[in-house]
């Protein structure tokens, strides 16, 4: 088989099960992250004959795809911020909003050195090690609940070479801050329990439930406790940053204000949905 006769029959597997767009998107994936093929090589190279038992492993791939598996477990790889991270199901996979607040952090701390930062809840390690690689000489902590999370985390800063101390913390009940922090960013679990019958399936069966949803009497809680913990761990004037469940967004701002902050702003995603919330610690 050639490799454009193996691009040809992932394509017949995922658009069967998949939108137009995402089997595209799904089979270049397979065959980068899993195969080594770039697009360039598809494009130049379509009729380099490949092993059996290459093609057999990429066909596979693509039909657990088909079958409801996230492209990204399956082939291990999620893209963020530039960055090539290694996810499994132990962690979620990281989204593109998340990324807006990556954004948000780095232009908020421009022209700023030696900044210390916690990100709270890190699972892939995304949003620390997108700091560390982005904000000049900080100190990045980063903590989670789960211990095969932070093992995922450690490895992705070991292969992208990023200086984050990872730590095993429950975001309810944080230890004491040694010294202040600059800034503390969080993504935690916001989805309520009544939200789960819209969900996708494959976000439903595959990613971590721990890392996603937090009861309907309580939906703000990790906010409540992580805002509750940077109000004495933050320095003065230092920043506190949440990504948000647009549902939440009033009552998140309200716990942030309730815990001693000011300036709190919400902003939107580039879906104009409230998705980010920020606040200053009063100097």
């Amino acid at each position: 088989m050639t490799l454009d006769e193996l691009r040809r029959q992932l394509k017949g597997i995922l658009a069967a099960a998949l939108p137009a767009g995402e089997a595209e998107g799904c089979v270049r994936a397979i065959l980068e992250d899993a195969g080594g093929y770039t697009p360039t090589d598809v494009a130049v190279r379509g009729d380099l004959s490949l092993e059996p038992f290459t093609a057999e492993r990429l066909t596979g791939m693509a039909r657990r795809v088909a079958d409801g598996e996230p492209v990204q477990y399956v082939t291990g790889h999620a893209r963020f911020y530039g960055m090539d991270l290694h996810v499994d199901p132990a962690v979620l996979i990281p989204r593109p909003e998340t990324e807006g607040l990556v954004d948000r952090i780095v232009d908020d701390a421009a022209g700023r050195a030696d900044l210390r930062v916690l990100d709270v809840c890190t699972g892939s390690g995304c949003i620390a090690i997108a700091l560390a690689r982005n904000l000049p000489f900080a100190h990045v902590d980063a903590t989670d609940i789960s211990a095969a999370a932070l093992g995922v985390a450690e490895a992705n800063a070991r292969a992208l070479h990023a200086g984050v101390h990872f730590s095993r913390a429950d975001a309810l009940a944080m230890p004491a801050a040694d010294k202040p922090y600059d800034i503390i960013v969080s993504n935690p679990p916001y989805i309520a329990d009544s939200e789960r019958e819209a969900m996708d399936e494959r976000v439903l069966l595959h990613e971590p439930e721990a890392a996603l949803f937090v009861p309907d009497t309580d939906p703000v809680r990790f906010y409540r406790a992580i805002a509750g913990y940077a109000a004495g761990a933050l320095g003065a004037g230092g920043r506190l940053y949440f990504e948000i469940n647009s549902l939440y967004a009033e009552a998140t701002a309200e716990v942030i204000r309730a815990a001693g902050f000011a300036e709190v702003a919400v902003e939107r995603d580039f879906y104009s949905r409230p998705r980010y919330a920020m606040a200053t610690k009063a100097g």
